[in-house]
């Protein structure tokens, strides 16, 4: 199975909840592009973009369970639904590496990996757009946790900061 075909899966999971979908869409659009721009080898950057399609695959679990998507909670919950959702269709290695991607992607400590961080440039882009963030967080971000050429490079362009 594909990235194609687990992005039709994750679809069907979210049922219809289209600003979950519209949101792994977009963290997958901009983690692909990064990931191609700066060079990961083929592996990663498949590790990577099912990594972007599942990321958030808690939140519908996390809305049930506890009322709300909180970052740390989404990690918890979402590595066993994650190791759920791929077995049998990706190789196991390949399960937890997007396993521990998932259970990373509010944490901006110690990142390892270009896949990891891509992923976290990837989705901040997006929730800075749909959460509103203003100039001096955006900033902050941009000095303290991007690092890719292509990741600073997008940030920089789509909010206006020099």
């Amino acid at each position: 199975m594909r990235v194609s075909d687990i992005m039709n899966k994750m679809i069907l999971y979210s049922h219809g909840n289209t600003h979950d979908i519209n949101h792994f869409l977009k963290v997958y659009g901009y983690a692909k592009t990064i990931g191609e721009c700066e060079g990961l080898p083929p592996d990663e950057q498949e590790t990577l973009e099912i990594a972007a399609i599942l990321h958030d695959i808690a939140c519908p679990l996390c809305r049930e369970k506890y009322g709300n998507t909180d970052g740390k909670k989404q990690e918890e919950e979402g590595m066993p639904l994650v190791r759920n959702f791929l077995d049998g269709l990706v190789e196991k290695e390949m399960i937890e590496r997007i396993a521990y991607l998932v259970g990373h992607h509010h944490t901006l400590t110690d990142i390892e990996g270009m896949d990891y961080q891509i992923l976290i440039e990837a989705d901040y882009l997006v929730n800075a757009d749909e959460n509103n963030y203003p100039e001096d967080n955006i900033r902050n971000m941009l000095e303290k946790v991007f690092k890719t050429d292509t990741g600073k490079m997008l940030l920089k362009a789509i909010y206006r900061i020099d």
